[in-house]
C-alpha cells in the first residue's frame, strides 16, 4: 500500500484522537506527515471519548490516544466481548501524577476531616485528575461526597475527560469567588495544575496550601483495540509504538509537536497505575463492570 493510501483503500493503522483543543489538529497533522514517511498512517478526531472508545473496542479504528477514563471503559468493554485491549505506548508525563485538594492559605481547615459539613469544588464530572480520583481520596478518609460534604462541579468539557482544563480552572477560581455565596472551602485540581494556575494568577504564590494528595497514578495511554489483538513485532501497530518510541526530542522538525503535545519522550506502557483510577470508578458508579456509562448525570 502506498503512503496515500490510494483510493477508497485503508491505512495501516487508523487512530483517533479526541479534538479537546484546536492544537490536536496540528500535533497529529504533523505527526502523521513524520510518520508517514515509514507507514501507512492516518487519523480521525472525535468529539468525545465515548464514542472513540466504542469505535475502537468495534474496530473502525485501529489504535486510540485514550485518557486514563478512556482506558477503563475500553478494557471494560473489551473484557465483555472476551477481547482484549494492547497498550502501546505512553508520555513520560503521563507517569507518577496526583492530584491534590488544596484551601486557601488562611482557611481554618487543617485536616481533611476538617471538610465535614463544607463545600469542596470539582471539575468535571468525567475528569479523573479533578474530580473521580480527589472524591475517591475523601472516601478512604471517612468522607461521603453529597452527604458528609457538598460537592460543587464544573462541569466544562464534558466528554473529554478533563483534558479540557477550563473546569478544573474555575474550581480554582471558585476558592477566592467575590461573593462568598459563590465562594467553595476546597479545591481539586492535578498538582500540575496547581502550578500552571499560579503562573496565571489564578492562584499566586502563598495564596493557597495543598490540605492532601492521592497516591501516584499513571494518565494517558496509546491503546491497540482488538481488531489487532496479538499483533507480532512486523506488524503495523508495533512499527507505530516504535516510531512513536523513536520519536527524538533533539530533533528540529518533532521538537514543536512534542512540546504541543506535552512530553519529551514517548516510554513503554505500563497497566499499574490505573488501579487507582479503577477502585474511584466503582465507587462513584460511573462505569459498570462490563464497560456500560452507568453515571446517571454523564451526557457527553
Amino acid at each position: 500500500m502506498s503512503p496515500s493510501g490510494g483510493s477508497g483503500s485503508r491505512p495501516g493503522v487508523l487512530l483517533g484522537a479526541v479534538a479537546y483543543d484546536p492544537k490536536v489538529v496540528t500535533i497529529w497533522d504533523g505527526f502523521r506527515a513524520w510518520l508517514r514517511e515509514y507507514l501507512d498512517f492516518d487519523y480521525v478526531l472525535y468529539s468525545n471519548y465515548e464514542r472513540q472508545v466504542t469505535d475502537l473496542v468495534e474496530g473502525r479504528i485501529d489504535v486510540a490516544w485514550n485518557s486514563p477514563l478512556a482506558w477503563v471503559r475500553a478494557r471494560r468493554l473489551a473484557a465483555a466481548r472476551g477481547a482484549a485491549l494492547t497498550p502501546v505506548t505512553m508520555r513520560d508525563t503521563d507517569c507518577d501524577l496526583r492530584s491534590v485538594i488544596v484551601v486557601r492559605a488562611d482557611s481554618p481547615v487543617t485536616s481533611v476531616g476538617d471538610l465535614a459539613g463544607r463545600v469542596v469544588a470539582t471539575g468535571a464530572v468525567d475528569s479523573p485528575q479533578a474530580t473521580l480520583l480527589p472524591l475517591s481520596l475523601l472516601r478512604s478518609a471517612g468522607l461521603v461526597p453529597g452527604a458528609d460534604l457538598a460537592v460543587r462541579r464544573f462541569d466544562i468539557g464534558v466528554g473529554l475527560h478533563g483534558d479540557h482544563v477550563g473546569g478544573e480552572r474555575d474550581a480554582a477560581r471558585a476558592l477566592f469567588a467575590a461573593d462568598p455565596a459563590d465562594r467553595v472551602d476546597a479545591a481539586c485540581m492535578i498538582d500540575s495544575n496547581l502550578l500552571l494556575f499560579g503562573r496565571e494568577g489564578i492562584l499566586p504564590a502563598g495564596s493557597v496550601r495543598v490540605l492532601a494528595q492521592t497516591p501516584a497514578y499513571d494518565h494517558c495511554t496509546m491503546t491497540a483495540g482488538p481488531s489487532v489483538a496479538g499483533a507480532g513485532d512486523d506488524s503495523d501497530i508495533s512499527r507505530f509504538g516504535a516510531l512513536l518510541r523513536g520519536m527524538d526530542y533533539a530533533d528540529a522538525s518533532l521538537r514543536p509537536l512534542l512540546d504541543l503535545e506535552g512530553l519529551k519522550e514517548w516510554r513503554p506502557p505500563r497497566l499499574s497505575g490505573y488501579e487507582q483510577l479503577e477502585r474511584a470508578v466503582d465507587e462513584a458508579g460511573f462505569y459498570g463492570q462490563n464497560g456500560e456509562v452507568t453515571a446517571a448525570d454523564y451526557r457527553p
